[in-house]
């Protein structure tokens, strides 16, 4: 029966909407029906008992026409005959509003006596008006007697006409009553069958959204407990649900084919899992070789003080002052790798490093220095910080360029911050590769030698976790063979704390 009304291709949507909206229109429909009908009921009921109000208005205001004119004929003040004008007016109005039509129906042949007869006791009680502001007492006083006797026939006639409208008008307000009362017992019949009808509209829409729902969850509950053999569902409707059901009955038969092809191949699995073990065993004796046969840094470091002292003790002073200059760099690796120390021996590791690179490149590389205070180069860093800087300038900046290479180290204040500044005039960095070692995913050249083994990623990291700071460190470049300067801000206030955690 669902299908009947809503069809296999419906989407879950739709039929949400469709719920709700047919019988909020239908309800909306039916109220809309019940309220003009009942606002025609009242209407009616309104103007049951009007003719009678307008009887009664124009008996009272004959009354004060009567009233006004024995006033001002008893006491001929401006007063009392301008009250006698008004009330005459009104009772005018209101006779011109009485029926004047030739019907033969009773009630509009007594509204045509009455309406004639009042125009004739207009007419008497202007003429005695007139007669007494004449002086006549003989006239007004006879205009006065037969005006009094035609205000009695009228309102009589205007009694007798709103008696008989009365009744008539009491039967129609209890026909209208007894109307309303049906209609309100049609309004609740009306509503609780549109209750029921929409009660089961509500379940036949979900009915067929949960039905499908239910045998779906009833058999992924059984194979999240491991029971695969299980029926395939019916993939009925292209609703969500159908396609979810679809997705299901698929997945299924691929889990059915991959734990066969897992069961096939657990065996061979297992035979190249004991030959990749024996692998990683090959592999860790060969490591174990290799660590053996590194050179102890010390032995190094040793080896460059002898040869130094023989260079020296030969007369090769060049020689010589090479290499204590390199020993001074490996000793600096190796008593500062992992301590706090002051700019100062930052920036003479520095001056080191350069003596060494301009001794294999033949002194073609400027290196200049702006310190803005002395004072400034007492604070505080982690070491081996600016050598792999700089050494990333020779390296990715000035190696391969064919103008005159220049690198400069400027430290100055700014605000809060001690900024130390490495600049080079190379070939420059794309906001790309700058976004890329900035957060640590660039990939350096394999091909680039002669590193220290510290890298840019590496010192970066270092600075963050030690000023617990993203932002310490920024790279600006202009483009293609505009150089790059690359920024350090140092906080005044930061905290120094040993990097053994670090």
């Amino acid at each position: 029966m669902s299908r009947i009304f809503f069809g296999l291709s419906m989407s879950l949507r739709k039929k949400m909407i469709l719920a709700f909206c047919l019988p909020t229109i239908f309800l909306f429909f039916i109220n809309y029906m019940l309220y003009m009908s009942t606002s025609r009921m009242m209407n009616s009921l309104d103007r049951v008992y009007a003719s009678n109000e307008s009887l009664t208005n124009l008996s009272d205001t004959l009354d004060k026409v009567q009233s006004a004119m024995n006033g001002y004929l008893d006491t001929k003040t401006s007063d009392s005959l301008k009250q006698y004008y008004m009330c005459e007016q009104d009772y005018r109005d209101l006779v011109m509003d009485l029926e004047d039509s030739k019907y033969n129906n009773h009630y509009k042949v007594m509204e045509r006596n009455i309406r004639s007869m009042s125009f004739n006791y207009l007419s008497l009680t202007n003429q005695a008006v007139e007669s007494k502001r004449g002086g006549n007492a003989e006239k007004y006083k006879n205009f006065f007697e037969e005006a009094s006797v035609l205000h009695g026939y009228i309102y009589d006639n205007i009694y007798a006409l709103n008696s008989e409208q009365f009744i008539d008008n009491s039967k129609s307000y209890g026909a209208v009553m007894s109307a309303l009362t049906s209609l309100e017992q049609i309004n609740m019949v009306t509503m609780i069958i549109i209750g029921v009808a929409n009660l089961l509209f509500v379940v036949l829409i979900a009915s067929t959204i949960t039905e499908p729902l239910i045998r779906l969850s009833n058999t992924a509950n059984k194979v999240s407990k491991g029971d695969f053999n299980v029926e395939l569902l019916p993939e009925n409707g292209n609703d969500e649900v159908g396609v979810v059901t679809r997705a299901f009955n698929k997945m299924i038969v691929s889990i059915k084919a991959y734990i066969k092809q897992i069961t096939e191949s657990m065996e061979v699995e297992r035979k190249m899992k004991e030959n990749e073990l024996m692998m990683e065993n090959h592999i860790k004796d060969a490591e174990l070789k290799y660590l053996q046969a590194q050179i102890n840094p010390h032995f190094l470091f040793n080896t460059l003080n002898a040869g130094a002292q023989l260079a020296m003790m030969e007369g090769a002073d060049k020689t010589s002052n090479y290499m204590l200059r390199v020993a001074e760099f490996f000793r600096y690796n190796i008593k500062k790798n992992k301590d706090v120390v002051s700019l100062k021996e930052e920036i003479e590791l520095v001056d080191i490093y350069i003596y060494i690179i301009n001794v294999r490149f033949a002194g073609e590389i400027s290196f200049t220095k702006k310190i803005s205070s002395e004072d400034l180069l007492d604070i505080q860093i982690p070491s081996m910080i600016l050598q792999p800087i700089v050494e990333n300038s020779i390296n990715y900046g000035i190696r391969d360029i064919d103008w005159k290479k220049k690198i400069e180290l400027s430290v100055y204040e700014l605000n809060e911050y001690i900024c130390v500044s490495i600049k080079d005039n190379g070939i420059g960095m794309s906001q790309e590769t700058i976004t890329k070692v900035l957060e640590g995913n660039y990939q350096s050249d394999p091909k680039k030698r002669g590193s220290n083994g510290v890298g840019l990623d590496n010192c970066i990291e270092r600075l963050n976790i030690f000023y617990e700071s993203d932002d310490i460190l920024d790279i600006i470049s202009e483009g293609e063979n505009k150089g790059t300067e690359t920024i350090l801000y140092l906080p005044k206030a930061a905290t120094t704390r040993g990097l053994k955690d670090v």
